[in-house]
């Protein structure tokens, strides 16, 4: 029964390292999303930019 604590320890330990691993890796998606609204947002306001104007009359 000794090597209960000690086995529980060794598994808070681990579970401690992952959840830091898996927060890490929740911020580094939040800055992805970031970046990538960015990129559509500019790339929609490229295409809207570049539409024609129906109402200009040229073509």
């Amino acid at each position: 029964m000794s090597e209960e604590p000690t086995r529980l320890q060794r598994e808070n330990a681990y579970l401690k390292s992952r959840v830091a691993q898996l927060e890490d890796d929740v911020t580094d998606l939040g800055a992805e999303v970031t970046r990538l609204r960015q990129v559509l947002d500019t790339t929609m306001a490229r295409r809207a930019a570049n539409r024609p104007n129906p109402l200009s009359g040229g073509q």
